[in-house]
């Protein structure tokens, strides 16, 4: 089974740079998107159906920002909106969609860049996320936490750590919560299968830093220590172009 992550940074602006013509290459049973910046209705959601998805969508608030996504081949038991805090729920980070042996949850995590506010407010998110997950792991022990997590992990995660380490996305702390966060019973699906260096998700659209590969790996699909056996392998897709970021994919049994 193969399940993509991706931040499209828009998914009307994917679209018009080829991403349904990628979709049906990957061919994916389960997509998760972040970032889509629109609600359903305004594209042209019968071009997924056609491709056998189902489409479950946890749109912001506000119009044009954040948003998440679940397509999925596979009909689910149940899909849970949100994650039952309105604080969030307004920005549409969370849709978690439950199978019959498994879950799979698209996650958009706040940034910190644009200022101290948001850094606060990513800060307490974190500070919510953990123990939100903790719980949902009794119940869920088979689950899969996807999407753009807005941090890059370690020195190996990011082209210059030296000159970022006082950037957000790898600060001390978010790198030490995320720490926290996989030694809880986490396991960082690619680097489980993939040790090496200068494998990123993501690239800043200034200095050409794509084209020379100047990027931060802040995508992941963590699954719970419970999925180990079911892992056969995570790949970053880095020649997908729709979007800042790239998709991320693991396959499972």
């Amino acid at each position: 089974m193969k399940i993509i992550s991706y931040n499209v940074n828009g998914i009307r602006a994917a679209m018009n740079k080829g991403f349904v013509d990628w979709l049906k290459s990957e061919n994916p049973d389960i997509l998760c998107l972040q970032e889509l910046k629109a609600l359903p209705e305004q594209i042209e959601t019968a071009i997924f159906e056609d491709l056998g998805y189902q489409l479950f969508w946890e749109p912001a608030e506000k119009k044009g920002y954040s948003g998440v996504a679940i397509f999925s081949k596979i009909n689910p038991l149940h899909v849970e909106h949100g994650c039952g805090n309105p604080l969030y729920d307004l920005e549409g980070r969370v849709v978690r969609a439950d199978y019959e042996d498994f879950s799979v949850m698209s996650v958009y995590m706040p940034s910190g860049t644009s200022g101290d506010i948001r850094q606060d407010f990513k800060y307490e998110w974190l500070d919510f996320f953990l123990p939100y997950v903790a719980d949902l792991k009794k119940t869920h022990p088979q689950l899969m936490i996807s999407g753009d997590y807005n941090i890059a992990h370690k020195p190996i995660d990011i082209h210059n750590p030296i000159s970022n380490k006082n950037s957000s996305g790898f600060l001390p702390e978010e790198r030490a919560w995320l720490s926290k966060y996989i030694e809880s019973g986490f396991i960082d699906t690619f680097r489980e299968f993939n040790t090496q260096p200068h494998e990123y998700s993501w690239w800043s659209y200034r200095a050409n830093s794509r084209a020379n590969n100047k990027g931060w790996r802040i995508d992941y699909h963590m699954a719970t220590s419970e999925m180990k056996g079911r892992l056969i392998g995570a790949s970053i897709l880095n020649q997908a172009v729709h979007s800042d970021h790239c998709p991320i994919l693991v396959e499972i049994r």
